[in-house]
Parts: structure tokens; sequence; C-alpha cells
């Protein structure tokens, strides 16, 4: 398996960690959901494997995307083929939802924008109070991306998805478990050990058999999911060239309230 340049991989017992090592705020491209898709499908090929465990180094789980160094951007700040990259994360990214083993993950810190679209790729969250989960798409001028319209949704019910996604609030670790964004809370010291704890306990169980049954209760989530980020993107290539969208991004960048005009 690998090399990977920006994750490792590593098995205890039936147990398989991938942690990202992009510290101290993880943001992610193509390349890394690349490497994430890859070790997955290779664990799935795995027999030794049973279960996984997603987490990262550093403060936050993952801060969002992060598509270029600056070389590619035009005169308002943007990469002249963002679209094109976003495609292609959205298709790599679908490759997450194909996999077939348990997948557990680790929030010891901040969940945002994408990097709550990864953090739901998971079966189960562990996070502690001090993690937050921010779908800020609506805050940016935007659209939510990362197939969030289908997973957020199905993990804690539309209603809810809607709050989170018009507020553009930052939800705690307590709120989340609250809310059943998060399936276990403990205190953040402990965070990656209750998910091995958790992940091993699955593990315990029949390969085959759990296998077969995240096949049926997943669904079709895959497909849902690959149709979302197909609208998710139109969507968001249609206000990312709006007035709000510029101000939303300058806002946030001299962290105060955006001033807003429907424009």
């Amino acid at each position: 398996m690998g090399p990977f340049k920006d994750i490792a991989v590593e098995q205890t017992g039936h147990v398989a960690l991938i942690e990202i090592r992009r510290p101290p705020h993880n943001f992610f491209d193509i390349a890394l959901i690349k490497e994430i898709a890859s070790a997955l499908e290779a664990l799935d090929e795995d027999i030794n494997c049973r279960a996984v465990v997603l987490a990262s180094q550093g403060k936050s789980f993952c801060a969002g995307a992060n598509f270029g160094d600056g070389s590619m951007l035009d005169d308002d700040g943007q990469r002249v083929d963002r679209d094109i990259a976003v495609n292609h994360l959205y298709i790599e990214g679908n490759r997450l939802f194909r996999t077939k083993k348990p997948i557990v993950a680790a929030i010891q810190g901040a969940a945002v924008g994408g990097g709550l679209g990864l953090a739901m790729v998971a079966d189960f969250r562990v996070a502690c109070p001090e993690a937050r989960f921010v779908a800020n798409f609506t805050r940016l001028g935007f659209h939510p991306g990362f197939g969030l319209t289908v997973t957020l949704p199905l993990a804690i019910g539309p209603t809810k998805a809607a709050m989170m996604f018009y507020t553009s609030r930052r939800v705690t670790g307590n709120d989340a478990y609250v809310m059943g964004l998060a399936d276990v809370l403990v205190p953040q010291a402990d965070v990656r050990n209750a998910a091995m704890a958790l992940a091993a306990e699955i593990a315990e169980n029949s390969p085959l058999g759990l296998v077969s049954t995240r096949a049926t209760m997943r669904g079709d989530i895959a497909d849902r999911v690959l149709k979302a980020t197909e609208h998710e993107l139109k969507e968001q290539t249609r206000l990312r060239k709006t007035e709000d969208f510029k101000e939303g991004v300058k806002a946030t960048a001299e962290r105060r309230v955006p001033n807003f005009t429907g424009r």
C-alpha cells in the first residue's frame, strides 16, 4: 500500500488507522482525497482489516479545501480552472463512498465546509466538546458541496441539516452529540482511543457479515452523492460569479459580518 505523501496507514489487529498528516488544519485537495480513497480501497482487499479509523494530526480534523498555491489565480483571487478542479475532486471523493468496510472518524477539532463533508463519509463520528462542525457555505455566499446535501440530512434529519446550512453556525461537539451528528462524545485527549475502541468492537464481528450488512444499510448512498455533487457544483459555479460570493470570502478573511446585497 502506498507510498503516501500526506497520510499514514497502520494496522492494529483487525483495525486500520488512516491518519491525515497536514497539520495544523489538514486542508484537503484532490491529491489528498485520492490518497485516502486508494488506502480505503486497498484495505477493502485486505482480509485482515475489518474496520477503519479516519483521524488527523493537528488542531483541526479538516478545515476545508485548498485548491492550489496561488499560482493560477485570476484578478478576483479565484483559480481559473477551479470548476474543473472541484468536479475532479467530487469524482475522486465519490470513491470514498463506494468503499466497503465500516469507517469511524475521530473528530478532535474543526470539521469545516468540505472537511465536514469528509467527516460525513464515515459511518460514525467520535468527537469532543472542543470539536466544531461547520457548514458555512451560505456565510460565504455559496452552496454546500461534497455531497453534504445528501449525507447531512441522512445523519441528523432534513430540518437540522437545513438549520446548519441556512445559519452557517458552528455546532459544538456537545450540540453535535445531542443532534446525532456525533455518535460518541469523550474528552479531547481520548478521541482517537475511543474511535479505535469503537472500531475494535465492530471488528470483533463477522467480516463477511459486516460488509454485507453495511452494504444494505448504506444502500445507494454513493450514487445519490454522485448525483448531488453534480447539482452542487452547478450551483457553486453560478454563485461563485456573484458579488455576494466575493463579499462573503472577503468578510470571512477580515473576520467581520458580511454585507450581502443579493447580487
